[in-house]
């Protein structure tokens, strides 16, 4: 068995986020090449802290879904996924076992070689008879001062690209550092100019930013009194929106440390628990506000306060993915990046077979199978606040500032809307959804919700109706 966990960076705000991520584990899990492939997030569930739990391999590759190395791919991913690792990832990835798991740690997508590959389809895409007399090309990238290593990608694919002569010019362009995008009508000679966002998916820098700084009207902007003349620019679509970079997930996949041989073995812990839902399953059962019904060799899924309603007036969804969009948002079109928050959207019911009902229980609910079973078998181990503090770097640093009365402040009004009993925080649990009890789930350490409401807090914005980083 082998198992591929893709982690991108979430948002408790945005829920676009997410999309890219979950677009490329379903691109990825149609070719069959993995036993599962699983999504895990920074600010989303299941988080960085869970995900590992949620894998049912020994064997786990683990790739990070940014477009350069950075704080996140060199920090925090494995800071977070206990990996025993801070700094630059060697090229062929890391390789750690734990919790009886191997798992392997790669560069992230976005500074394998065959990028390039993805540029240039981006580059056809939006000038089709490109060539090298009169085409300039640009590589756009984010750059940031707070690490010197998220440049370094793009100018490695400008430098391959110049070297193809497949255009006039080739050009590396920052957001944030110099060379800034806003200077290229003083870099760029050629009268035609394709530019292709070195970025991981669509978003405001995209669409809002980069064109602005650039003066862009649309897809094509034609320039008449520029310093070296008229000229014409060409903007591509992000390189992370196109569908090859799933060959790139699978090169890395492929080369990762230690990869090959004959795979691992079903997690025995993963399989147990469950196992020890399914039996609960086929008996009828209450998981957080969800109820799981047996009928006639399917399993039907709906809200416990949709019980009774004909089945006619709910949206019938089919599939794992049609129901992880739908509880994804609240009635009210709210993001739920905390799935076990007592607000699961009503008015669906899933009908799914036996082998879609856990990946739909784990969309619906992340972790929580695996956590309660755990719980039940006195092998959950909570996180007290102060530990979770301690590890926060960057700007949640902060947190670690925080009075107690502060974290409990801030829990009693963030916690009280979930369904979790906070271990964390020395509560008790003493029955579970496996018992018969709904609302039995354990939390076994403060999520990012809480640390970046606690960040608030600390900062004196929490309540103040703006500031929020998160």
């Amino acid at each position: 068995m082998r198992s591929l966990v893709l982690i991108g960076h979430g948002s408790h705000l945005n829920g676009d986020s997410a999309v890219a991520v979950y677009r490329y584990a379903e691109l990825i899990r149609e070719r069959g090449l993995f036993d599962e492939v699983i999504e895990g997030y920074w600010k989303e569930e299941p988080s960085l802290r869970q995900v590992l739990k949620t894998t049912a391999s020994t064997d786990v590759t683990v790739i990070p879904m940014f477009i350069s190395e950075g704080y996140f791919t060199e920090t925090v991913i494995p800071r977070e996924m206990g990996l025993g690792h801070q700094g630059p990832v060697p090229p062929e990835g890391i390789a750690r076992v734990i919790g009886g798991r191997t798992v392997r740690y790669t560069l992230p997508y976005g500074v394998h070689p065959s990028m390039g590959d993805v540029i240039l389809a981006r580059a056809r895409e939006a000038l089709p008879d490109f060539n090298a007399q009169d085409t300039a090309l640009i590589v756009l990238g984010h750059g940031t001062t707070r690490n010197e290593n998220s440049n370094r990608v793009i100018y490695q694919n400008a430098d391959r690209l110049r070297e193809s002569g497949l255009f006039a010019e080739v050009h590396a362009l920052f957001l944030d550092e110099e060379p800034k995008v806003g200077t290229w009508p003083d870099v760029v000679r050629a009268p035609r100019v394709v530019v292709v966002p070195f970025f991981a998916s669509e978003g405001w820098h995209t669409l809002e930013t980069i064109p602005e700084d650039m003066g862009l009207t649309g897809t094509v902007t034609t320039f008449a009194e520029n310093p070296h003349g008229a000229q014409q620019v060409h903007y591509a679509r992000p390189v992370g929106t196109h569908a090859a970079v799933a060959d790139v997930i699978l090169h890395l996949a492929e080369e990762a440390r230690g990869a090959g041989g004959p795979g691992g073995d079903a997690e025995r812990g993963h399989e147990a628990a469950w196992q020890a839902f399914l039996e609960r399953a086929r008996r009828g059962l209450r998981v957080g506000e969800m109820m799981i019904m047996p009928e006639r060799g399917v399993f039907e899924l709906r809200h416990m306060l949709d019980e009774g309603v004909p089945g006619g007036e709910l949206a019938t969804l089919v599939t794992p993915e049609g129901l992880r969009d739908r509880v994804r948002f609240t009635d009210g079109g709210e993001h739920r990046p905390v799935h076990t928050l007592r607000n699961l959207p009503r008015g669906w019911r899933a009908v799914l077979s036996e082998a879609d009902l856990r990946r739909a229980v784990h969309y619906t609910y992340p972790a929580v199978v695996e956590e309660t079973y755990a719980h039940a078998c006195h092998a959950l181990r909570p996180t007290p606040w102060a530990t979770t503090a301690r590890r926060q770097t960057g700007i949640y640093a902060k947190v670690q500032k925080a009075t107690p009365d502060q974290v409990e402040h801030v829990a009693r009004d963030v916690c009280s809307a979930c369904l979790r009993t906070r271990l964390w925080a020395g509560h008790k649990l003493t029955h579970s959804f496996l018992d018969g009890v709904p609302g039995g789930l354990p939390c076994a350490e403060a999520c990012t919700f809480v640390v970046a409401e606690v960040r608030e807090e600390v900062s004196g914005k929490r309540g103040a109706g703006g500031g929020h980083s998160h």
